[in-house]
């Protein structure tokens, strides 16, 4: 098999975790702003895909080289083998990006990388005319940062985040990929109860579900690169057969997720049958100021609404005020809050014992995170 440089990309803030997960996998990782590099072959391209939780997605990078001018793009693209990964009838749609750079302008950089592969193509595969790019499909990604230009192949296709659970979601969805890494931040093993008391749509207890029986994010779905030549289907079926093997199916899970609107409860219990979790993960229509429990030693894992429409930051600032005072009755429960309130900690009437702060899309958030005393019967 060959190596590969690879880098697996990841949202502002979550590079650590992603850099172990790929650890975990057993290969050595790189991490810069974003991105978590690494090499492998064949199989860890299929092992990535099916395994990384908090991943946006795995590339391919091809080359890196310093350029300033159309010239030397064209140059260094055409010189790359390219028949390395793209089969004569390969499908090859390039996108870019250009950041203080001399080069800005993207359309002008995408047309030129495509030039510069069909040249290289015609070449190799000795065609005179058109490629007909009728085959499988390889997303290169052109992306120019201060002067050095990157050529990626996307191996993922869809974004990871896409799990093939959600039928449907609620206004402003938490992504798959943050709700997972809420979930390894707080350290919560499957022993332990969970609960999510905003479960919108359902998504922060569906991906503690997977985590808690080690279930392989993307084992029910497909990847673009499954259609490559190259990454043979016995690939693939061994990774597959790698995550079926290393699943606990038979984990008991104790996992509740409650929210305020019933359409909400009944989306979140359409996606646990979705995702084969329906017996294991308990919805109810509940206001998160009504939970009791006498269970202890818990996890709480919330992304509450950020009240961002006029009457409503009212509202849910007494939701977290009367919350705060609600848990002192609990003292060895764990509870984990995303938020894009300043003033949550004021509202929650204790400071957090910790803050990270995370990007939940393009709205700056804090995880405050409140650590529950060890029972007396640890």
């Amino acid at each position: 098999m060959a190596k590969y440089q690879l880098v697996a990309t990841a949202a502002m803030g979550l590079e650590s975790i992603v850099a172990q997960e790929v650890q975990d996998l057993g290969y050595e990782t790189r991490v810069e702003n974003g991105k978590v590099y690494f090499e492998g072959d064949e199989t860890a391209i299929a092992r990535c895909n099916l395994w990384l939780r908090v991943a946006d997605r795995v590339k391919i990078v091809v080359a890196e080289f310093p350029v300033e001018t159309f010239d030397q793009l064209f140059e260094n693209t055409k010189a790359i083998n390219w028949e390395q990964y793209l089969p004569v009838d390969a499908n090859f749609p390039v996108s870019g990006k250009s950041v203080k750079s001399k080069l800005f302008s993207v359309p002008d950089c995408q047309a030129i990388v495509k030039k510069a592969i069909v040249e290289r193509m015609k070449f190799h595969y000795k065609r005179l005319g058109f490629l007909d790019e009728s085959g499988s499909s390889y997303k290169i990604e052109v992306s120019i940062l201060k002067d050095v230009a990157t050529l990626t192949i996307d191996t993922s296709g869809v974004g990871l985040h896409k799990r093939g659970y959600r039928q449907t979601q609620g206004e402003a969805p938490l992504k798959e990929t943050l709700a997972a890494a809420l979930v390894k931040i707080s350290k919560w093993s499957p022993t332990r109860p969970f609960v999510d008391l905003f479960c919108g749509s359902g998504t922060i207890p569906l991906e503690a579900a997977m985590i808690g029986q080690n279930i392989a994010p993307g084992y029910n779905r497909e990847f673009i690169s499954e259609d490559w030549p190259w990454m043979k289907a016995k690939i693939w079926d061994d990774a597959r057969n790698e995550a079926d093997d290393l699943a606990k199916y038979d984990q008991p899970l104790e996992i509740i997720g409650s929210d305020i609107d019933h359409r909400m409860v009944q989306v979140a219990q359409d996606n646990a049958l979705e995702a084969g979790f329906a017996d294991l993960i308990t919805f109810k229509q509940m206001q998160a100021t009504d939970f009791t429990t006498r269970l202890t030693d818990g996890v709480i894992i919330s992304n509450p609404p950020y009240g961002e429409r006029i009457g409503e930051k009212e509202e849910i600032e007494k939701v977290i005020k009367d919350l705060g005072n609600v848990m002192k009755n609990y003292p060895t429960w764990s509870v984990y809050m995303l938020s894009s309130m300043e003033n949550f900690e004021q509202l929650y009437g204790k400071k957090a014992t910790k803050k990270r702060k995370l990007f939940n899309g393009f709205i700056r958030t804090d995880l405050y995170q409140y650590w529950g005393q060890k029972s007396k019967r640890d």
